[in-house]
């Protein structure tokens, strides 16, 4: 066992250098075994997550969400829990949805030995050293705009072509995460054709399927030992801005969404083989509010480093959203405006997370 090393920081700036100049992370702050959490991550009590926070009134603990079984998609009631799941929860997991289990266990190890790099390698793919804006190495979420950090580091790989990836994409990951992002494929189409049925597009042709799924981001997410666990978070409260998000976790657990009442957080189990989805802004937007994008956040752990490997399914940047006409073609009237989806995206980005605020940005005011 490493000895443990007595550090401290006595101001932000300290932090950041480290943290972020640096590229050590907040992975780098753990491996230095840290007794008490730095002051720049003590989340506000509000935003913490704790132990009654997956427990409603009652005390009873909350039912979670839907996992369903793809082994039988041809089945109508597979495709109806999809869609219910989509409209009730705007998260569910699934099994038996044929990504091999040695590529959703390769993409996690790969992601270990990323954030096991010396800082001074993670650092080429920091968004001051990066030579792309495809790929970047970063920590907690917007530091420059949070009044806490996020105790969490992540690698962003956007996907543009396998030539592309092979070039900029770090060696020691960049076939694990192409491997998970081409297997998923299938099942990310499959989805979203039954959920598009619901909306009555009856067929995704080539221009809808570039709506939906035209750009695709994965993170190497790190959620490394915490000191002091409760007085932090992973991630705060946010939802994706994506169409849809796949993740996978894996067997730690930390992931919560809120709950059907709009106030209890639900723990989502890890099962072993499965891929949560969940439902972005995108899709709200285009299914003019009928598929939800919930609130979710990550909690710290003070035992084990934690891993989740998202991606992200988006329309492409110069995609224009709004409520598809299928939607609408009944009379029913647009809640949200049509807005260039980079601008969506740069709205997201330029703030700390703050729950569902950001889809506020395409409502149509009263």
């Amino acid at each position: 066992m490493a000895p443990s090393i007595k550090f401290s920081f006595p101001d932000l700036s300290d932090i950041t250098d480290f943290v972020v100049n640096k590229g050590h992370g907040v992975k780098g702050l753990s491996d230095l075994n840290l007794k008490t959490l730095p002051k720049q991550y003590i989340q506000p009590l509000e935003e913490r997550i704790l132990p009654s926070s997956s427990i409603g009134d009652t005390g009873e603990p909350q039912e979670s969400i839907p996992i369903i079984d793809l082994s039988n998609l041809d089945d109508p009631k597979v495709a109806e829990s999809i869609c219910d799941a989509a409209e009730k929860w705007g998260f569910f997991q699934i099994v038996n949805h044929d990504v091999p289990i040695d590529v959703l266990e390769n993409v996690k190890e790969a992601t270990h030995k990323f954030f096991e790099l010396a800082a001074e390698e993670k650092i080429k793919y920091s968004k001051e050293v990066s030579s792309s804006n495809n790929v970047r190495f970063g920590t907690s979420f917007t530091p420059h705009a949070e009044k806490a950090l996020e105790w969490k580091d992540y690698l962003s790989l956007f996907y543009v072509s396998d030539d592309e990836a092979s070039a900029l994409w770090p060696p020691i990951c960049k076939d694990q995460v192409l491997d998970y992002m081409k297997s998923s494929q299938v099942v990310i189409k499959q989805l979203l054709q039954i959920l598009m049925k619901r909306l009555n597009v009856n067929e995704l042709d080539e221009a809808k399927t570039r709506l939906l799924m035209g750009s695709m981001r994965t993170n190497l997410n790190m959620y490394p030992i915490c000191p002091n666990p409760e007085l932090t978070i992973g991630v705060g409260r946010h939802s994706d801005v994506s169409t849809l998000t796949i993740l996978l976790q894996d067997g730690i657990g930390g992931l919560y969404v809120r709950g059907r009442d709009g106030e209890s957080w639900i723990h989502v189990p890890p099962v072993h083989g499965s891929l949560v989805i969940n439902v972005g802004d995108a899709l709200q937007v285009m299914s003019n509010g009928l598929y939800k994008s919930v609130e979710h956040r990550v909690s710290a752990n003070g035992t084990q480093n934690r891993v989740s490997v998202p991606i992200f399914v988006n329309p492409r940047p110069s995609d224009i959203i709004g409520p598809l006409p299928e939607v609408l073609a009944s009379g029913e009237e647009a809640i949200y405006k049509e807005v260039l989806y980079s601008d969506y995206v740069k709205h997201f980005f330029r703030k700390a997370h703050d729950g569902k605020k950001t889809v506020d940005f395409a409502k149509i005011l009263p």
